[in-house]
């Protein structure tokens, strides 16, 4: 048996602790703040499932990067310049 899930729970629990001690929640936590704290956490692992089904890191990277330009020219100097996709004008 992999000790794994065991030292991932650990330092989850730890992680917990902290953001309770810095909300000022007692601990353990009141039922109420234990089942949003739950509710919480099956929203998270659905919402990282469903993206995983629908979407590949390429896509999601795509996505997150339409219409952006990192792109740097040069210009006739030789020096860096960053390049505009919206204007086709080059610069004199």
């Amino acid at each position: 048996m992999t000790m794994s899930p065991y030292i991932v729970s650990v330092g989850i629990g730890i992680g917990v602790g902290v953001a309770y001690a810095l909300l000022g929640t007692r601990s353990p936590a009141p039922p109420v703040i234990a089942l949003l704290g739950l509710l919480g956490m099956l929203a998270g692992e659905t919402a990282v499932t469903w993206v995983k089904d629908r979407m590949s890191l390429e896509e999601a990277t795509a996505h997150c990067l339409h219409g952006k330009s990192f792109h740097m020219a040069r210009d006739d100097d030789g020096a860096q310049t960053e390049c505009d996709p919206a204007s086709t004008e080059k610069k004199s």
